[in-house]
């Protein structure tokens, strides 16, 4: 069982340096490929000498002539000053620094980054302190530091320099607090600036805590691609929570982006080592409450949370070279970690004699002669592939589908689209479920091509869901034209597509990966997420409950505005469509001032009242902010069963959300079943917007 549907929702070149001595050959291509090379001893120390006749390079197996070459030669950390003043004397004497390629020739590239977004204001104070520490005992000469700032946007406030006194000028001027607001909040502004891929068009697209972050990074992973030489990102962060939608794929692109650009991330947990007290300290919002504290299932939930929060930091720092601090006070050992990795290296570069843009991988191979690793018995590390360009619009029709289906098994996800993605779960029969998924993608992002008195485009889906065990349990290929008139085309800056189809599933856990393209530009997309489709057949004491869905928005499924199949127009049967109108699911549970939450979800097997044989089952939604209620909404009653759907009472509510101010917020949906005694609930987070 599955349909497909799409709706409009409303809004809610690299340079080298040739060796002294050699003449440049300049050459009419753009496919220079740099690896960069630590060679190490058995003692682990840098060897130094090599030249270029001593490297074996090769890509995809055959041999490469290397037309860059580079030796850096990094010098160790600095010793403490004898004093702190030393620092401004020493800055106004020292020579003015050199500019072009020979600026970054044996510099050690330091990034400090802190990610205002995740930082309480006591763990601001932390973070600065460790950034003014290592630039006051511990920065050394070959170290160039680059200062970048993310709250919600990225911004390089410094660009590299060495110059201490300036970088401590900065550092300091950071006002602490400034953006603790903003993190509570969940980052409801964001600016648009060139030193960022967010516009305001995508707001609720970068609410998602970890997308946003991981988006940021990826952001500062192509900046810093145009150099070369290896760079260390130190990530000043209080951890990177989970929001139960992360995106795997965007973990992975970021990573991705990062090895391309010669970047290793060092992450900085400024939280440092924690000893909560069971039930959380004096400072927690609300405290512990109910019979979790002496039951333990608090204190598990809340070592979870922290270890959840700590996973995406050991995922940065291990896929891409990297070392996370984590537990530790010392905050400046994790900046000293990055100085001591970056040792000595060379710089190796070629021209890839494959001309493709065909985005495949292409594997990257380095060696030493059989005399130089006779002479030296080193180890090398470097990366060990690159994915080549694409240019869509030399793609056949066989290109394009071999496109779609080779980068929805790649490793290496494309992120060009920004995507959302929701999956939902309704019981369709006995241990069979339907599975709805929502793949929401922002209008700012789609051109249109004019086609008689409509604006037109085509999207690209494919996707699949596997099981725990790589078993391929369900998949969808789908080719969707859109067409809007002259009204709607001109709102579909300010709006979103939303793409739905389905799958019917047996109870487990699945993997679900949705590859989107859009076919003007060829621009594509991936979501990953992993799911659980529940057993509510083992469920006997408590309310067998379908997952809840929050939506902003229904509209008439007749004015959808493309179709897998035009006989879909008809989907009386599907959960989400009412009296010929179907419910988009919000997906990032983004709302503006003024809009009305609709909220559905089913009950199975309620208890019957004996004497009528009906359901009595009322439900009703509460919102939560700092754990007080702001807002009730009236109890709605069911007293029927959904026709044609065995032992199921749909819930349906309509909360107006007009007294809610800007701000982050719990809600939930309770469910009575009052015939049998039973209550249950479900719980989602609720962002309304400033605008």
């Amino acid at each position: 069982m599955r349909r497909a549907i799409l709706s409009l929702l409303t809004a809610g070149a690299m340079l080298a340096q040739a060796p002294q001595g050699e003449v440049p050959t300049f050459k009419a291509s753009s496919n220079l490929v740099i690896v960069t090379v630590f060679v190490r001893g058995k003692d682990g120390k840098p060897k130094k000498g090599l030249k270029k006749e001593d490297f074996v390079v090769s890509e995809n197996g055959k041999a490469q002539a290397l037309s860059v070459f580079e030796f850096q030669e990094l010098e160790g950390a600095a010793a403490a000053p004898a004093a702190a003043a030393s620092v401004a004397v020493e800055t106004a004497e020292k020579p003015a620094e050199p500019q072009g390629r020979a600026r970054f020739r044996d510099k050690r590239l330091m990034v400090l980054f802190f990610d205002w977004s995740s930082l309480p204001e006591a763990d601001q104070v932390r973070a600065k302190d460790a950034a003014e520490e290592y630039l006051n005992k511990n920065m050394a000469p070959s170290d160039l530091v680059q200062v970048v700032t993310f709250g919600s946007r990225l911004k390089v406030e410094q660009e590299f320099t060495s110059d201490k006194a300036l970088l401590l000028e900065l550092i300091k001027k950071f006002q602490t607090g400034q953006m603790s607001d903003l993190a509570a909040e969940g980052a409801t502004g964001v600016e648009n600036t060139e030193d960022s891929s967010f516009t305001p068009d995508d707001a609720e697209f970068n609410l998602f805590n970890t997308d946003r972050k991981l988006v940021a990074l990826e952001d500062l992973a192509r900046q810093l691609t145009a150099m070369p030489e290896k760079k260390a990102v130190i990530y000043f962060s209080s951890g990177v929570g989970k929001t139960g939608d992360d995106n795997q794929a965007q973990l992975r692109a970021t990573v991705n982006a990062a090895v391309r650009g010669n970047v290793s991330f060092y992450p900085i947990d400024v939280r440092g080592l924690q000893a909560d007290p069971p039930g959380g300290g004096a400072s927690s919002s609300g405290g512990g409450r109910g019979t979790g504290l002496y039951s333990g299932s608090t204190q598990r939930g809340q070592r979870q949370a922290s270890l959840d929060s700590q996973d995406t930091l050991f995922a940065l720092a291990s896929d891409t070279g990297g070392k996370a601090l984590i537990d530790n006070n010392e905050l400046v050992l994790g900046i000293k970690q990055a100085q001591e990795d970056l040792q000595s290296y060379y710089i190796l570069g070629f021209y890839s004699p494959d001309e493709k843009k065909d985005g495949a991988f292409r594997r990257v191979d380095v060696k030493l002669t059989s005399e130089a690793q006779g002479r030296l018995q080193a180890k090398l590390d470097f990366r060990r592939g690159y994915f080549a360009e694409k240019e869509f619009k030399e793609f056949g029709s066989y290109d394009k589908e071999r496109q779609l289906e080779d980068a929805l098994m790649l490793g290496d996800p494309v992120t060009e689209l920004r995507l959302a993605l929701e999956v939902n779960w309704f019981r369709v029969g006995r241990d069979r479920y339907f599975v709805p998924v929502a793949v929401k993608i922002p209008g700012s992002v789609i051109p249109l091509k004019k086609q008689g008195s409509a604006e037109t485009t085509t999207f690209d889906f494919i996707g699949q869901v596997r099981d725990t065990k790589g078993a391929l349990m369900g998949a969808v290929r789908d080719s969707i034209k859109i067409q809007l008139r002259d009204e709607k085309a001109g709102q579909l800056a300010s709006r979103s597509l939303m793409y739905d189809t389905g799958f019917t599933l047996v109870p487990g856990k699945y993997q679900i990966k949705m590859l989107v393209r859009e076919n003007q530009t060829g621009k594509m997309g991936t979501f990953e997420s992993k799911f659980q489709v529940p057993d509510l057949g083992g469920v006997k004491d408590g309310l067998r409950l379908s997952s809840v869905v929050w939506s902003g928005q229904r509209t008439q499924v007749a004015d959808a505005v493309g179709l897998a199949d035009k006989k879909l127009k008809k989907q009386d049967k599907h959960p989400l469509v009412r009296d010929k109108e179907k419910l988009l699911p919000s997906v990032t549970h983004v709302f503006r001032p003024g809009q009305t939450m609709f909220v559905y979800a089913e009950l199975y097997d309620p208890t019957m009242v004996e004497t009528r044989n009906v359901p009595a089952v009322s439900a009703a939604v509460t919102v939560y902010r700092d754990r007080k209620l702001v807002l009730e909404s009236a109890p709605v009653a069911v007293a029927a069963l959904k026709e044609g759907r065995a032992g199921t009472a749909g819930l349906y509510l309509e909360v107006p959300l007009k007294d809610l101010k800007p701000g982050e917020y719990t809600t939930q949906l309770s469910v009575i079943d009052q015939a049998g005694q039973k209550f249950g609930f479900a719980r989602a987070p609720l962002i309304v917007l400033a605008r």
